[in-house]
């Protein structure tokens, strides 16, 4: 079997990594220069560009103007264990996953907080928890969009207006590209290097009225320390959500933020950010379509995700090899795709099935999709000749 011609058309941008993701188009370090870099975030300058930033997340993403918005250390995994070890244990707890990271959260709460009134709800790979058993007058802790499994909410209409409970959103591949439903969430963070491309280390933590109430009202019988304390004596510290961080953030970073947001303000905000999501999706949901050998790794259309989209290899001959073999196969065509330039960082998550994850999000072009998929095609073709060469 001879080894089939490479596709002509090549992606301009070959970054499709899911965190930290491609920059906004026409980035450049040049567009950093008025950073306060050298400077203490203390200053007049520094709570400037904090504040400036939440500012504009609170702008471009719609967050209604009585929730609060923070810049906290640690990524999304600082605001959501912020979040966690500060307000839940006054009531029961519903924990929701069905990928790793959500599967974290829940190992979080069962094994290190060890909250005796603990419930579970876990799908597999590919599908999506039944919401219909989960109890909203219970703290209810999910995921937006599973990141490694690709797999979405696809509104927010399970939530009840009158629940008793918080519910706590991870939100990290969802922000900026998803349409979030604040009235039925209380707790939502994310880092801004997903959607909009910063850089890694800071996360947004937004909470509502009702978020507020539960930190100010209850205190854990278990030690917070320093960067997770967001109350003093009884009330909440306002400086959080106006620019006063817990520890000292990145000033280029920060500034890599209000970037890429301004730029996002530029194109026409929030709409316009998904729709740029949606058509990227779109461009492989097409190439799946048409294509025999792979499927979209999200059963239900409904909830596949515009970010984070994984793929699996279905060809008969392929999913006829052990795990191990499949996984060979799936990185085989990753490293194919590495080695020719027109695609980074698309393999699977270590921890989800073999097979592709392409970051769709609102700072991936287009045309770099459409230009990709047919050098999946090739790599395919190419690995199914090495398989039966190595088979003869």
């Amino acid at each position: 079997m001879t080894n089939p011609a490479t596709p002509e058309l090549r992606p301009a941008n070959t970054h499709f990594s899911s965190g930290p993701c491609s920059k906004r188009p026409g980035w450049s370090l040049e567009a950093l220069s008025d950073a306060a870099l050298g400077r203490s975030h203390r200053a007049k300058v520094g709570k400037s560009k904090l504040k400036q930033a939440i500012d504009l997340t609170r702008e471009v993403l719609e967050v209604p103007a009585d929730y609060r918005i923070g810049i906290v250390p640690a990524s999304d995994t600082g605001a959501v264990e912020m979040a966690l070890w500060s307000l839940l244990g006054s009531r029961g707890v519903d924990m929701v996953a069905w990928e790793s990271f959500g599967s974290g959260w829940v190992s979080d709460v069962v094994k290190e907080l060890k909250l005796p009134d603990t419930r579970k709800f876990v799908a597999d790979y590919g599908k999506l928890v039944d919401f219909s058993k989960v109890d909203f007058d219970r703290d209810v802790v999910f995921t937006w969009n599973g990141t490694t499994s690709g797999v979405r909410v696809p509104n927010a209409d399970f939530i009840p207006a009158d629940r008793e409970g918080l519910t706590i959103c991870d939100a990290t591949s969802a922000a900026f590209a998803q349409d979030l439903d604040f009235t039925k969430l209380d707790v939502v963070t994310f880092s801004w290097q997903k959607v909009l491309g910063g850089e890694g280390a800071h996360g947004i933590l937004i909470l509502s009225p009702r978020a507020v109430e539960r930190l100010e009202s209850y205190e854990p019988s278990w030690p917070l320390p320093k960067i997770f304390r967001m109350t003093k004596g009884g009330k909440i510290i306002e400086g959080i959500f106006q620019g006063e961080t817990i520890n000292t953030p990145s000033m280029l970073c920060v500034e890599d933020y209000i970037d890429a947001l301004n730029w996002a303000k530029s194109l026409g905000g929030l709409k316009a950010l998904i729709a740029r999501a949606d058509a990227n999706a779109q461009a492989i949901h097409d190439f799946v379509e048409k294509t025999d050998w792979i499927a979209n790794l999200a059963i239900e259309p409904a909830t596949q995700s515009n970010t984070s989209v994984c793929l699996k290899i279905i060809d008969p001959e392929v999913s006829a090899l052990d795990v191990a073999g499949q996984d060979a196969f799936a990185k085989g065509m990753v490293a194919l795709l590495e080695k020719q330039v027109v695609a980074h960082d698309i393999g699977a998550y270590r921890d989800a099935p073999s097979g592709f994850r392409i970051w769709a999000g609102a700072t991936i072009e287009t045309s770099d999709i459409e230009a990709l998929m047919p050098w999946f095609d090739w790599a395919f073709s190419t690995q199914k000749a090495t398989l039966s060469q190595a088979a003869a």
